[in-house]
């Protein structure tokens, strides 16, 4: 394990010392952290920048995240999961990543490993107001700032903040830019939640990946991304209940989902669509009925969807959905 930590900490001291490291300028706030409940790891950024969380936002399940910024190199990010991964902590894999970037001191990077070990960097050439706070399970970290009280600011709100991880995350991210954010203004943002303990589904393991490319209000977008999302893993728990017979639940997680939700009519649409093939036609006709009124289209989709067994092929009961 630890020969394999040396071997990936010897490949990156080639990549960074050849001088092929880019400058790019992500100047911009962002949050690490774990959740000391449920294990779950998360990262959260906003910047005055195109499409940030595709160079700052880093996380594997089970293993950790980073942010990495500032005169961003990207490779921070996977080469500090990669040196986690093979048994470091978040600490040690960042001290092996400065060690050998002869930039590094244009560099603003965080780590937090599996077990809740943060590590932070801000180089002596990053662009002030700059700096960073590391707490118990995470870190906080900004440059090019409008003011210093950026993420002390950043700190306080997460560690009094109530919720999940994701709305822990997204309050940092606005007290951040209550202090006057990045001096620049706002353009994107992203956050990033992966679980403590793989599942051994990776498809299930990224609880949220999210993000606003551009716009004028990045987090009031993200926090409606950050909704739709609960309410779309909502609709999945309900479909699974449906599987599993267990009406109840799923009623709850499906009225749940469309509460979060309200207006995406494809969400009681496919509600009424499990009930129907469930033999509850009577509790789903009420439902078509609303979503035909709301978008005339879903109607189209329902001798389609007989057509190939996701609704029974019996006339009658078709054309009962149909005068909905």
């Amino acid at each position: 394990m630890h020969r394999l930590a040396f071997l990936l900490s010897a490949c990156l001291s080639l990549s960074l010392a050849a001088g092929e490291t880019p400058r790019r300028p992500v100047h911009t706030y962002s949050i690490v952290a774990r959740d000391a409940v449920t294990g779950d790891l998360g990262v959260a950024v906003q910047s005055h920048w195109f499409s940030v969380g595709s160079a700052v936002t880093w996380g594997e399940p089970g293993v950790g995240v980073v942010a990495t910024q500032s005169f961003t190199e990207p490779s921070y990010g996977p080469l500090g999961l990669a040196l986690m991964k093979a048994g470091k902590s978040a600490p040690e894999a960042l001290k092996a990543l400065l060690a050998v970037d002869a930039d590094r001191e244009v560099r603003q990077v965080a780590m937090v490993d599996a077990q809740g070990r943060a590590a932070a960097h801000t180089g002596a050439k990053c662009i002030q107001a700059a700096g960073h706070e590391m707490g118990e399970g995470f870190t906080v970290e900004a440059n090019l700032m409008d003011r210093a009280t950026v993420w002390p600011a950043m700190a306080k709100a997460f560690r009094v903040a109530k919720g999940d991880l994701a709305d822990r995350l997204l309050a940092a991210l606005r007290a951040a830019q209550t202090e006057g954010g990045d001096i620049r203004g706002q353009q994107s943002a992203a956050i990033l939640i992966v679980r403590g303990k793989p599942s051994g589904q990776p498809w299930n393991d990224r609880l949220f990946d999210l993000r606003v490319e551009d716009n004028p209000d990045p987090l009031k977008e993200l926090a409606r991304l950050i909704q739709l999302r609960r309410a779309y893993r909502l609709m999945d728990e309900g479909d699974g209940f449906v599987t599993a017979g267990k009406w109840p639940e799923a009623r709850a997680a499906y009225e749940a989902a469309t509460k979060l939700a309200p207006g995406i009519w494809e969400m009681p649409f496919w509600q009424a669509v499990a009930l129907t093939s469930s033999g509850k036609l009577n509790e789903a006709l009420p439902i078509f009925k609303q979503v035909f009124a709301a978008e005339p289209f879903w109607k189209r989709l329902i001798p389609r969807l007989a057509e190939v067994d996701q609704l029974p092929k019996d006339p009658a009961l078709l054309k009962a959905i149909e005068v909905q």
